[in-house]
């Protein structure tokens, strides 16, 4: 009767299942009322009794066995239910991550920066509240004169000498102010102005300008330098220079990109030309140096700025200006392909 039960133990060791109803099929099997137990303690009473000590011993054993044989295959099918309610099938294919994109206006930055980062040129930053100092006086615009009906500018109410600046010029004032030359820095940055909001102009927008002072630097070196970051952002080597007018640039120029007339889009942006302007350029107005503490006998320079928003509508076919601001997810999945 005891090789009987040490049988069962045996049984019990090896018996396993992933099914609930199976493990209470088991449970019932020894531990129930009309189980395998019952049917040996019900024995007891015929075995000799040299023999119920061991016999008792044996029967516990059996009893504990099934006893942590149930438990554990309880514990460990209800540990993979919960798992299974929480992740679900952990078979099947994971969701797909949803990938970023960057601004169309991020995009054209930091292409710029790179061309202008390999000739040189670092980057500086300032502060969008400006002063009427850095943002217009310091650029050979004094108090009243009429070159600042160029720029129609959000002033703060309770102090007309603090304003948002109308130009990232005002960087590169600080940054003269506070660097010896030669220099020569880019500034990228969102600018404000007082103009009426449609699809070609906005209240604010990005502009990059650059600025290079040195001895003996000449309009041959501005020219050059523009001649390279045209053919390196839009794949044109050919521009062209019309005079223009900036109060802080003498002379001062405006710079077109020979953009072509191969499909009709090109004759809308063109005007049926072929010419598109893309910015501003000159060479830094000696008043500007003094200004800035800079000795003009000794230094010159050129500077040129450029919309980035501009060039964003150019390079990627854009057709209303207000899409870079509005947030629109649709307009903004189109660039996830790029840079």
């Amino acid at each position: 009767m005891i090789d009987k039960i040490k049988e069962q133990i045996a049984e019990v060791s090896s018996f396993t299942t992933d099914n609930l109803d199976a493990v209470e099929a088991f449970r019932i099997k020894y531990l129930g009322k009309k189980g395998v137990l019952n049917d040996f303690f019900a024995e007891f009473k015929n075995v000799p009794n040299e023999q119920k000590k061991e016999f008792g011993q044996t029967i516990n054993q059996l009893k504990q066995a099934a006893t942590e044989k149930v438990e554990l295959l309880k514990q460990a099918l209800e540990q993979n239910a919960s798992e299974e309610k929480l992740f679900g099938d952990l078979t099947r294919p994971g969701n797909p991550t949803e990938l970023g994109a960057r601004h169309p206006i991020s995009i054209v930055k930091n292409k710029i920066i790179d061309i202008f980062s390999r000739i040189g040129f670092n980057v500086s930053e300032g502060p969008e509240i400006e002063d009427d100092w850095h943002n217009f006086t310091a650029l050979n615009l004094p108090e009243y004169h009429p070159a600042r009906d160029m720029q129609d500018t959000f002033f703060v109410q309770t102090n007309p000498d603090i304003l948002l600046r109308t130009h990232t010029s005002s960087v590169q004032v600080r940054y003269m102010e506070n660097n010896k030359p030669p220099i020569r820095t880019i500034s990228p940055g969102r600018v404000y102005r007082n103009e009426a909001i449609s699809a070609r102009s906005h209240c604010f927008f990005h502009q990059v300008e650059g600025l290079y002072i040195d001895k003996d630097v000449s309009f041959a070196d501005l020219k050059q330098t523009l001649q390279y970051f045209t053919t390196e952002l839009f794949g044109k080597s050919k521009i062209r220079l019309r005079p223009s007018y900036f109060p802080f640039t003498e002379p001062s120029a405006e710079v077109d990109v020979y953009w072509g007339l191969e499909t009709e889009t090109d004759y809308k942006m063109t005007k049926g030309t072929g010419w598109l302007e893309i910015m501003g350029c000159g060479m830094v107005d000696p008043n500007v140096l003094k200004n800035c503490n800079i000795d003009p006998e000794i230094y010159s320079g050129f500077a040129f700025g450029m919309g980035i928003d501009r060039i964003a509508l150019l390079l990627h076919q854009i057709s209303d200006i207000r899409l870079l601001s509005e947030n629109d997810i649709r307009f903004l999945e189109q660039f996830k392909s790029s840079l």
